[in-house]
């Protein structure tokens, strides 16, 4: 329903008047990205035109601020450069020249060579491969999947990221949604681990600087003194991948010195003996040797986060991205009940407040997949597009919210991937991509304010209504609308191919689910966002007297999910394999040293000296943005942070250019010498498109390395050098 100034919900209060203009409708909005925050928003439509996208001053988490990707969205929809028709290739691959053709001509092109490839090898020769460039429940990242199952594809799994970070929560905590974020403004000592809050979940900085104001602790655990950790109170720099070394010293810590809260962890938790027996062998010392964080560090941090309440820990995704990953982040979660921490409101944890009941079965038709089907983890998408004894080849890849050039490891052995001229690529997108490049059809797709969609969020607890607002250019359509044409080409009578997404919308979630009781699908509509059933910040004390929704009701040291129990899903039976070791994950955390897991060093070379991290960059959302010049001014040219150490042994100068290379790649750099990265450490931020990168975005030197922990491939565990170029290269 449009709304205008004067009809603007009561409930919520109306809008300012400088937000609000005569004969401007306003409609609502949710961000569509990739981040925690989840904003809402407001479409300001004059003329038939988006006009501006502000914030909904009204939803309480992000306060109606918009982050520095999203302040200009409404230019954002009418960048000139954007696809507005179908399009097929027309020059080589990779060289993006292409022509214009009809919706019709498209559609009978990808049946056509789709029913050749069914009869020839089998539908399982076709790869579906989409993300969350889109976070919508109708356009997100399992848009297609109905589709794909009823015409019987591989299966694309999807563990790029938070697989192991969600997985160690189930197997600890359970799927609860933790700490409400709104409450952090009560917490006295906030752990920010492997996260960087300013840059990726801007909207929850506001609480933790209020509470600082209020004078908590703020402590940032990070390889590197991120913008974050320059905000905080204390930055402890720990190696990369040894976040699970410290964490189970800081409980050995708390267990030596009997500052555990023991009525909690009696009545509470299961298998403390456990966790006691594996944290033992974890003393300051050895835990100092192995982090790189001084020992009397380690204790400052154990006494004041055990003694100082309510004590909250923040886990960012970013650990999981090293082969201890998962491990470490099951030991982090521990510790709010090994301290009682879960009694105070603003104490506790939080983590992956996903468990928003959807009616994922309804959107994704699970039930229509055949039985032995063939599962693809995309992030093995290098080696599966090349690999030449893959039977049946994937002889056709269908993209959509996802740019795989710029965001797949080892991105330069996707492009010869790519460049197979028997590979039918489709890519249904907004511009001509590094990915598009490549593709034989461009689809256009739309931008979020030229659709009607639901967006929840993975880091508080809103969901938001998002609301079409105006048309979309061109003859760009939906990815709802983009699967329901296939599955009409391909004559797949379904009613659930022939819903509309309003009809879909109503049902895509469980109104009778505790969460939800007593809200509806026309309250979202009405009010533009809805709170879950949880009580007030103030009173918001989930686990105070355990609760957890673990299958012992208790925090489990000893996790009690047994991958051979009927009683565990199938999908989460799988994500309980550590594939590394083919076998069930340990059910007490541990850290094992990197060397001493011998599948994720497979192929890695040892002449590289430099551990690479690749963070996510401050004005781009993934890869999304990094085409826009102003987006580019404002993060700047790609660079390489290295420590001056480091520097001065490879005689490079800060602004320097440099290569940063390893066997799979190089990308060029400007050098940034400063002391915010550790010796031995080097930060390239991600998110770069290789067409305006000086050569190759940094994923052209990551590898899958193989899968662990509930399928998570480790980006970080990289080695590079680094090395000036001479003023006359000629950058090879």
């Amino acid at each position: 329903m449009a709304l205008k100034d004067t009809d603007y919900p009561v409930k919520y209060g109306r809008p300012q008047a400088a937000n609000l203009e005569k004969n401007v409708t306003v409609k609502f909005g949710a961000c569509p990205h990739d981040c925690p925050d989840g904003c809402a928003m407001l479409y300001h439509v004059e003329n038939e035109r988006l006009v501006k996208v502000s914030g909904n001053p009204y939803q309480p988490f992000t306060r109606g601020r918009l982050c520095v990707k999203t302040k200009d969205f409404a230019e954002h929809h009418y960048n000139p450069d954007r696809v507005l028709y179908p399009l097929r290739r027309s020059g080589a691959k990779g060289e993006g020249k292409f022509v214009r053709i009809s919706w019709d001509e498209a559609l009978d092109e990808i049946y056509e060579r789709w029913q050749q490839l069914i009869n020839q090898h089998g539908a399982e020769s076709i790869l579906p491969y989409g993300y969350y460039g889109n976070m919508g429940i109708l356009n997100g990242a399992t848009a297609g999947d109905a589709f794909f199952n009823k015409l019987g594809t591989s299966i694309g799994e999807k563990t790029f990221c938070a697989s192991s970070a969600v997985t160690a929560q189930l197997m600890t905590v359970g799927p609860t949604l933790g700490t409400d974020p709104e409450s952090i403004v009560q917490a006295k000592y906030i752990i920010i681990w492997g996260g960087n809050t300013v840059t990726t979940n801007s909207h929850l900085w506001p609480f933790i600087a209020s509470a600082q104001k209020e004078g908590a602790k703020i402590v940032v655990i990070d390889p590197y003194r991120s913008r974050t950790a320059k905000m905080a109170d204390w930055h402890l720099a720990v190696r990369p991948g040894t976040d699970g070394a410290l964490a189970l010293a800081l409980i050995n810590l708390i267990i030596e010195n009997d500052w555990l809260d023991k009525d909690y962890v009696d009545r509470y938790t299961l298998g403390f003996e456990e966790l006691k027996a594996a944290a033992s062998s974890f003393s300051v010392e050895r835990a100092a040797s192995i982090t790189g964080i001084n020992a009397e560090d380690i204790r400052t941090l154990a006494d004041e986060y055990a003694n100082t309440q309510p004590a909250l820990i923040r886990v960012g995704v970013g650990l999981e991205r090293h082969p201890n990953g998962g491990q470490a982040i099951r030991a982090i979660d521990c510790l709010p009940a090994l301290i009682g921490a879960w009694r105070y409101s603003g104490g506790g944890l939080l983590q992956m407040p996903v468990f928003v009941p959807v009616q994922a079965d309804l959107l994704s038709r699970p039930d229509w997949i055949q039985e032995g089907k063939r599962v693809i983890n995309l992030t093995t998408l290098a080696e599966v597009l090349t690999d030449k004894k893959l039977a049946p080849a994937v002889n056709s890849l269908f993209i959509w919210n996802a740019n795989p050039v710029v965001q797949s490891p080892n991105t330069n052995k996707v492009v010869e991937g790519l460049l197979r001229e028997d590979l039918f690529t489709v890519v249904s997108e907004y511009f001509i991509t590094d990915t598009a490049r490549y593709a034989d059809l461009v689809l256009p797709a739309t931008m979020a304010a030229e659709h009607n969609d639901i967006v929840t969020s993975w880091g508080q607890f809103y969901i938001a209504m998002n609301q079409k607002a105006i048309e979309a250019p061109g003859e760009a359509i939906s990815n709802f609308e983009l699967f329901q044409r296939l599955a009409r080409r391909f004559g797949f009578n379904d009613p659930h191919f022939t819903k509309s997404d309003t009809e879909f919308l109503a049902e895509a979630l469980d109104w009778d689910a505790p969460l939800l009781q007593g809200k509806s699908y026309e309250m979202l509509r009405e009010n533009g966002f809805i709170r879950l059933n949880v009580p007030d910040k103030e009173n918001y004390r989930p686990h105070a007297e355990g609760n957890f929704p673990t299958p012992s009701g208790k925090c489990e040291f000893r996790s009690s999910l047994d991958t051979s129990s009927g009683l565990v899903a199938p999908l989460l039976r799988q994500m309980l394999i550590d594939r590394q070791a083919s076998k069930p994950i340990e059910p007490v955390p541990n850290y094992i040293p990197t060397n001493q897991i011998a599948a994720e060093n497979k192929g890695a070379c040892e002449a590289w000296s430099l551990q690479l991290i690749s963070p996510k960059s401050h004005a781009f959302l993934n890869s999304e943005y990094a085409n826009e010049e102003h987006k580019l001014r404002k993060q700047e040219d790609q660079s390489v942070l290295i420590n001056a150490a480091d520097a001065v042994s490879r005689g490079i100068s800060h602004g320097d250019t440099v290569r940063v290379l390893n066997e799979l790649g190089i990308v060029v750099a400007n050098a940034r010498v400063t002391d915010d990265v550790p010796q031995g450490v080097v930060v390239v931020t991600f998110g770069y498109w290789e067409g305006n990168a000086k050569k190759n975005a940094v994923n052209a030197l990551t590898r899958c390395n193989g899968l662990g922990f509930a399928g998570t491939p480790y980006y970080n565990n990289t080695r590079v050098e680094v090395e000036k170029l001479p003023a006359a290269s000629e950058l090879m």
